[in-house]
């Protein structure tokens, strides 16, 4: 089961975010050789996805970075989102190993 974990973006400003990933046993699972993948959706069943660019940040322990550049979030219309991420090993075994609300906040100033 993922884990829950709700995130804040700021419109028109640069997004990270560094996840661990831990195996079965709470220590950090090796990925080496998976590849990952995020999303967020104003609703599960939405055709509208915007990624969240999502990429192996230190394999051995169990990194992973989500980011946004200033350009792609202000894009995003300020709101409520689900988002999720997933790993995929070499074997092609996918897992979701975290999900839960993104809130994108409006931007006022524009520089």
């Amino acid at each position: 089961m993922a884990t829950q974990a709700n995130i804040f973006i700021d419109q028109g400003s640069n997004y990270s975010n560094i996840i661990t990933v831990s195996g079965t046993s709470g220590s950090a699972l090796n990925l080496t050789g998976y590849t990952v993948a995020s999303q967020m959706r104003k609703s599960y069943t939405s055709s509208t996805a915007y990624s969240l660019n999502a990429a192996i940040h230190n394999a051995t322990a169990g990194q992973v970075r989500m980011t946004l550049t200033a350009t792609q979030a202000e894009a995003i219309p300020p709101g409520r989102y689900l988002y999720d991420l997933e790993i995929a090993s070499g074997s092609g075994v996918k897992t979701r190993v975290v999900e839960g609300v993104a809130t994108v906040t409006p931007q006022i100033t524009q520089i």
